[in-house]
């Protein structure tokens, strides 16, 4: 089995659920759904484009804490509450993943906390 590496950004919601913002094993990097919360003041913007960056600069962090960056992303989910967020979403990922372009799907789905508007999961391989 290859060495697996955990990765916290020192969320409270981490140890409660028991999750780790990410896992490093062996070449891979598997970063956990990450809403918009700004960890450092422990809240959550209004707007879903301030969510959506939130989450991709928390999802830059755990991956350079793994060994990694968005450049190795490979795969990646975007959840969202509501249909219209749609295309703020992907402009804002897009401007991180414009040239990286990873396999991506967008879901509409619920999340736990109605003021949550947006998650976002990555999948990385470090060659």
């Amino acid at each position: 089995m290859s060495e697996r590496k955990l990765i916290s950004t020192g969320s409270p919601f981490e140890k409660v659920a028991g999750y780790s913002r990410a896992v490093r094993a062996g070449n891979m990097v598997y970063v956990a759904g990450t809403t918009g919360y700004d960890y450092e003041t422990m809240t959550l913007p209004e707007g879903v484009t301030d969510q959506a960056r939130n989450c991709m600069e928390t999802i830059k962090k755990a991956l350079a804490d793994a060994g990694a960056s968005l450049e190795h992303v490979v795969r990646a989910h975007y959840y969202v509450t509501d249909q219209s967020y749609g295309e703020e979403v992907f402009k804002l990922v897009g401007s991180y993943f414009a040239d990286i372009r990873p396999a991506a799907t967008m879901v509409v789905c619920g999340l736990l906390n109605d003021d949550m508007k947006v998650e976002i999961e990555v999948t990385a391989q470090i060659d």
